[in-house]
C-alpha cells in the first residue's frame, strides 16, 4: 500500500520488560531511564529532517511508553508536550495471556505453543491474544486514514506490520527484524525505510 501521505514512525523509548524479554504487548508498562535518553536522542534525529513542523500531526498510542516518548520529543524539539492526538489502532500486539512472561519462563509449561509462534510468527496466536497480522489490519486502517503528513510513535510490532504493507516484505520477515529503539522509520511519499 502507499499511504497519501509522509510520516516518521518511532518506537517508544526502552523499558525493563524490553530488557528483560517479557512480552509487553497492551499491558502500560513505563519507560525506563534509558527509554527517556532515547526519546529525547529522537528529537535529535526529526530536528536534522526539518526544522519547522507547521502542519503536520503527531500521534501516538494511548499507552504510557508511547506518550511519555512522544512527549520527551515533543518537549525537546521546543513544542508542547501535550498537544498531539492518540490513536488505540496504534496499540502494540496483544499477547494475551502471554503477556508478562519470557518465551523462557512460558516453554516448560507450553512447549507446543512456543514452538508452533517459532514455526510461525506471523500468524500465531497466544491464548487470549491476537497475531502479528491480525494487528496488521489495525495498522491498514490507520494509515488509510492518514490525513496529513505525520509523526507516529508506536510499538515494534506496529512497525512490523507497517514495513509489511509498504515494503511489501513478506509477514514471517518482517515480524523477525530488528526493530531499533534509537532510530526512526520515514516513508518520504514514495520510498520506505530508517534513517540511519
Amino acid at each position: 500500500m502507499k499511504p497519501a501521505h509522509p510520516f516518521y514512525m518511532i518506537r517508544h523509548g526502552e523499558t525493563d520488560w524490553n530488557r528483560a524479554q517479557r512480552f509487553q504487548g497492551q499491558m502500560d508498562i513505563p519507560v525506563n531511564a534509558r527509554g527517556l535518553r532515547q526519546a529525547a536522542a529522537y528529537a535529535d534525529l526529526l530536528r536534522a529532517e526539518r526544522a519547522d513542523w507547521t502542519g503536520w500531526r503527531f500521534v501516538a498510542s494511548p499507552l504510557s511508553r508511547t506518550r511519555t516518548t512522544m512527549q520527551t520529543l515533543r518537549e525537546a524539539l521546543g513544542l508542547d508536550a501535550h498537544a498531539y492526538d492518540v490513536d488505540r489502532d496504534l496499540m502494540e500486539v496483544t499477547f494475551g495471556d502471554w503477556e508478562g512472561f519470557t518465551l523462557a519462563e512460558l516453554e516448560p509449561d507450553h512447549p507446543d505453543l512456543v514452538a508452533a509462534r517459532a514455526a510461525d510468527k506471523w500468524s500465531f496466536v497466544a491464548p487470549g491474544g491476537e497475531s502479528y497480522a491480525m494487528a496488521t489490519e489495525r495498522v491498514r486502517g490507520f494509515l488509510e486514514r492518514l490525513a496529513a503528513p505525520s509523526v507516529i510513535v508506536t510499538h515494534g510490532g506496529i512497525i512490523r506490520g507497517t514495513r509489511h504493507l509498504i515494503e511489501g516484505i513478506d509477514g514471517d520477515s518482517a515480524v523477525r527484524g530488528h526493530v531499533p529503539q534509537d532510530n526512526v522509520y520515514r516513508f518520504d511519499g514514495e520510498r520506505a525505510g530508517w534513517l540511519r
